[in-house]
């Protein structure tokens, strides 16, 4: 079940955060994003657990995916594209245009799920991520 991220998944959001990526998002920055209102951050849960999540943040008429994760016992099940197609639905009706994300060029299964969606890239930043230092691809979607 998807539904949006509340202070009780707080910690188990952080905990993957750290499972997931080189240069996680500490708890407390997860924690903010539930009072930010420019954000939108959906969870998926399966048996009382986070199963996988995604963060957006808005400034009509685009928004940005900050971070998409999923329990790697949880991978390969479709649960990232469910993820992503429900934000981007959500994000629709409340009159969102466009839909960007920063992604590494070295993160092949997620580079096909974004093409596969429709996102294309628009752009590159130089050394954008660390641990390993990498560029990042800018995709964009309209929706």
């Amino acid at each position: 079940m998807i539904v949006p991220m509340k202070p009780s998944h707080v910690p188990q959001i952080a905990a993957l955060e750290k499972l997931c990526f080189s240069d996680p998002w500490s708890e407390a920055s997860v924690a903010a994003e539930c009072e930010n209102p420019l954000s939108l951050w959906l969870v998926a849960e399966r048996d009382g657990k986070v199963a996988g999540y995604i963060g957006s943040q808005s400034v009509p008429p685009e928004a940005d995916v900050l971070n998409l994760a999923v329990a790697p016992d949880c991978r390969r099940q479709g649960l990232g594209r469910k993820l992503l197609c429900t934000l981007t639905e959500l994000l629709h009706s409340r009159g969102i245009e466009a839909l960007s994300l920063e992604v590494r060029p070295t993160n092949q299964a997620a580079l096909a799920l974004y093409s596969d969606l429709g996102f294309v890239q628009v752009g590159r930043r130089p050394k954008y991520y660390v641990n390993p230092t990498e560029d990042a691809l800018i995709l964009r979607k309209e929706l």
